[in-house]
């Protein structure tokens, strides 16, 4: 890491924590402004930013005028739930008198802001999640200044949102530190971003490789701090052979876009297909071959995810369990969607066959029985989602197969496909290790305020206290 980058990292830092304070004891009113703001600024510029985003990024003026009004979507949200005064509630015990466990002082519980959050943007959503995505909106909610850390697949973009943002702050009369800016992409600078003294938490989407690294600096610091990390997921689909009976061709062309949405690099593209051995499961397998081949792909966000893409499937062609079930043919500027069958029992014991090739590809895996596809959902893990289609029927091994589902899973879809993350109250946007690493927090929805504060009980508090 340059000298530079080092003192940069610092005066954001700083800055950050100066404003920390201020932000924590701001009212209702003072934050709900400062996102509305946001959201509106963020329209007023789209256009420009449309077109600087997609000669970063390759995903087009549809998906990101529709990302653009998510992330606005987003910060409005979040500015009302701030007015319904949900990261000031509070529980209020009334003294009892007499002695435990009868009698009791008067209890107010409340949350206390954690402080300056550093938030790493992810590639794949450069307006969702990046500079004013649904972290940075969440945090600001909850009462924390923000740093961010810019991600290196859209550095322009990244820098004229921020740009855009810190009018916004000027204009509102809002101190700059409430948001920073970190650009370059050594990950030394990530590491001694999390590793500041004065950050107190940590918001990150990205791989696995690169979470898990900045997951394990927080938790060696002298003084350890929540890192709230999505690190990937490969979404298992269990179809049951009665719904591909009736549906069969449609469901094919739904899964075969799903995959291949955003060139696959969506955190919940459908990654493992669970098929019952079946005749209706092999006609399914030729419909969603026929569905998926000839469909067209941009190219990808980086060149170190199609590096990355095309180790995973070299390492697939290369595995003895699996084998491709078409030819690819490129039609388009990214890579050819790809599909390949492993057989169940190496998939379950091999778990090189269960790592997440992150682009447009799946994995079909034909299972003898039940029991079978419940070994399957247990090798992989934890996932940020889980698909069942067809368990219409509430016999015992539909319900099992549910349970085995809702142990591994954050959200279990029994319609649809999992790309597409509604931004809800009763959302969740997470899993089991390691599809995250605080499976109880959300990253999407406005639940996801509550990461950002901490609960603080205050006994026999006088007035004036619990007016601060």
């Amino acid at each position: 890491m340059s000298t530079s980058e080092l003192i940069q990292i610092d005066q954001v830092v700083a800055q950050a924590a100066d404003t920390a304070t201020f932000w924590a004891q701001s009212s209702p009113q003072v934050r709900a402004a400062l996102l509305e703001g946001l959201a509106a600024a963020l329209e007023g510029h789209q256009t420009r930013l449309i077109a600087l985003a997609d000669e970063e990024t390759h995903l087009g003026t549809a998906r990101l005028t529709g990302e653009v009004t998510r992330t606005a979507f987003q910060l409005r949200g979040f500015a009302t739930e701030v007015l319904n005064g949900v990261p000031y509630a509070r529980v209020d015990d009334q003294a009892v008198a007499g002695t435990p466990p009868v009698g009791r002082p008067r209890l107010t519980r409340v949350s206390e802001p954690l402080g300056p959050v550093a938030m790493f943007s992810a590639s794949n959503f450069p307006f969702a999640f990046s500079v004013l995505g649904g972290d940075t909106a969440s945090a600001l909610a909850a009462g924390c200044p923000v740093v961010i850390k810019a991600h290196s697949g859209h550095p322009q973009l990244s820098r004229a949102v921020y740009e855009i943002a810190f009018g916004v702050l000027a204009e509102q009369g809002l101190p700059q530190g409430l948001l920073g800016l970190v650009e370059g992409a050594s990950r030394a600078a990530g590491v001694r971003l999390v590793e500041h003294p004065q950050i107190a938490a940590v918001a990150f989407t990205g791989s696995f490789q690169g979470g898990s690294a900045l997951w394990k600096a927080t938790n060696q610091r002298p003084r350890p701090i929540p890192f709230f990390g999505e690190l990937g997921s490969i979404n298992p689909l269990v179809a049951l052979p009665q719904i591909l009976e009736r549906d069969g061709e449609h469901l094919a062309k739904t899964l075969a876009g799903s995959i291949t949405m955003g060139c696959g690099q969506f955190c919940t593209s459908p990654g493992v297909i669970v098929l019952l051995e079946h005749p209706a499961s092999e006609r399914f397998i030729k419909q969603l071959t026929d569905a998926l081949q000839p469909l067209p792909t941009h190219p990808m966000l980086t060149p170190s995810m199609r590096r990355g893409f095309d180790h995973g499937i070299a390492s697939l062609e290369q595995a003895s369990a699996a084998h491709s079930l078409f030819t690819p043919h490129a039609n388009g500027e990214g890579p050819a969607p790809r599909l390949f069958e492993i057989a169940a029992q190496a998939f379950i014991e091999n778990a090189t066959l269960r790592e997440e090739v992150f682009g447009p590809a799946a994995v079909v895996v034909k299972v003898a029985s039940i029991e079978q596809a419940i070994e399957v959902i247990e090798a992989i893990g934890g996932t940020l989602t889980v698909t069942l289609w067809g368990f219409d029927n509430p016999d015992e091994p539909t319900r099992s197969l549910y349970r085995a589902a809702r142990r591994i899973a954050g959200r279990v879809l029994f319609s649809g496909v999992p790309t597409g993350v509604a931004v809800t109250h009763a959302q969740h946007h997470g899993g089991p290790w390691p599809a995250s690493t605080q499976p109880q927090t959300t990253s999407v929805g406005y639940a996801a305020l509550q990461r950002f504060l901490r609960p603080l009980a205050l006994q026999d508090a006088p007035a004036w206290a619990l007016e601060e």
